[in-house]
């Protein structure tokens, strides 16, 4: 065994594939589109004849899918070559920590969507006490937000990870 690893074991070598890549990536985008199809069920179904609550949901309803997308969209953005660039002189001045603070940003809009998404559910329907398929609403704006956010960290690991066919290039 190496002295300079930092695990006993090592990855399995078809995680490094571009099968796992291309899947990592699919799948991401399916955890993305259930996520938003989730949040759409919960609305169509807040405004239907069967919702008999006075519960429904609107725009403040969304704010927390919106910034769970748009931090998504900030987190993979960003190239895992980016965050140590300085010390590759990738390209000079000041390129890792520019990074490092816009994923930063990332992070904190997704989980602001999801602290978001909870402080909605809290505040909208467990302190009022709605009960019954009404209460599904509320748990369908946490479930959509925690799934924006695993596939947020499923794109930016599939995206980033290294494959046979990669390679570099530099004058």
């Amino acid at each position: 065994m190496e002295d300079d690893r930092l695990w006993k074991f090592s990855r399995p070598e078809w995680l490094n594939s571009a099968w796992a890549r291309n899947s990592g990536v699919y799948g991401a985008g399916a955890l993305f589109s259930i996520a938003f199809y989730v949040m759409l069920d919960s609305a169509v179904w807040s405004h239907s004849p069967r919702n008999a609550s006075n519960v429904h949901v609107h725009f403040v309803d969304w704010l927390p899918l919106i910034f769970s997308s748009l931090g998504m969209l900030i987190i993979n953005s960003v190239e895992k070559q980016r965050l140590s660039a300085d010390s590759f002189s990738y390209s000079g001045n000041g390129v890792a920590w520019k990074a490092r603070v816009v994923l930063f940003l990332g992070f904190a809009m997704l989980a602001g969507g999801m602290a978001g998404g909870v402080v909605v559910f809290v505040l909208k329907f467990v302190v009022p006490e709605v009960s019954g398929p009404a209460l599904g609403m509320g748990i369908e704006n946490v479930v959509s937000n925690a799934l924006v956010g695993v596939s947020s960290v499923v794109l930016w690991v599939s995206q980033n990870m290294e494959d046979e066919y990669s390679y570099n290039l530099s004058l």
